[in-house]
């Protein structure tokens, strides 16, 4: 079985396109709108490790709230997890949730080579599905590359990026983790404490399946009694970006995350630094929370 998309999936492309080739064209017009900085969400699978944690809204494709960003942006999973290209989360990200640098008041757009190498290598899996390359990706519209923008990655660069992986969104580091947690916990969907029984890859993704004898469950409202008695978890791209701590499978995390078409995906994890003592009590405060 795949990871959370399927054919389900490709349907909902489907909609999407049909939506998209009935609308008017609109990346030219957004040259001249206000846009604001704001974070990337957690909750948005498709950017996970994209390299940076600030975007534009509205973005490059007209979306004006981060609710329809979520939602167009999940309906190109499908696309993401079927590889057809290295670059293919670069150039989506770029236009879903394209990068905000407080230094430039011009959106950066995705240059025009790195929109043809993801539409050549993307183009025969999309009509395998019956989908065309969409219109309002059309590569004709993006900068030559003599001004400011997003670049495919030069052939000479691709084993440096390959060492240089960079860390999995859900895993960043902060100097205050369980005031992380506890400022957090109402908008995710599950929280809960627990060691790692086991690892495993799944079409780029990693599978994590948590020991149930140590794990406490803080927040799962809406699991099934399948998933109560064996969860299942997922780090998204997990095979594309480095999350050391999880590789300590005798350790303690506080795990946080999102229910993503089915799937419990993990958006915020972090290694219990402290003693016994002190997680019994963190687990009390915990439990007093009231979202």
């Amino acid at each position: 079985m795949g990871f959370p998309w399927s054919s389900y999936g490709w349907l909902l492309l489907g909609g999407l396109l049909s939506l998209a080739a009935s609308s008017p064209f609109i990346l030219a017009q957004l040259s001249s709108r206000r846009s604001s900085c704001k974070a990337i969400p957690s909750s948005m699978i498709l950017c996970h490790g994209v390299g940076y944690s600030n975007m534009r809204l509205p973005n490059l494709l007209g979306h004006e709230t981060m609710k329809e960003v979520l939602q167009q942006a999940g309906s190109w999973m499908p696309l993401l997890t079927k590889q057809c290209h290295k670059e293919t989360k670069k150039f989506l990200c770029s236009l879903f949730a394209p990068v905000c640098l407080l230094e430039l008041e011009e959106a950066v757009y995705p240059c025009r080579s790195l929109c043809q190498e993801v539409r050549d290598g993307c183009t025969p899996v999309m009509a395998a599905f019956g989908f065309p390359w969409p219109e309002m990706f059309n590569c004709t519209q993006f900068p030559l590359g003599n001004e400011l923008c997003i670049p495919p990655v030069a052939a000479g660069d691709t084993l440096q990026a390959m060492a240089e992986e960079p860390p999995c969104a859900a895993c960043h580091s902060s100097e205050d983790s369980e005031k992380d947690f506890l400022e957090n916990i109402c908008n995710k969907d599950f929280a809960l404490k627990m060691s790692i029984r086991s690892l495993s890859s799944e079409e780029s993704h990693l599978k994590v399946l948590p020991e149930t004898k140590s794990r406490t469950l803080f927040k799962y409202e809406g699991w099934s009694e399948e998933e109560l008695g064996k969860t299942v978890l997922w780090l998204t791209d997990g095979d594309s970006c480095t999350c050391e701590e999880i590789k300590d499978q005798g350790a303690t995390f506080l795990v946080l995350g999102h229910r993503v078409a089915g799937k419990l995906v993990i958006s915020w994890l972090r290694k219990w630094q402290r003693g016994e003592k002190e997680l019994r009590k963190f687990s009390r405060l915990v439990r007093k929370v009231q979202c």
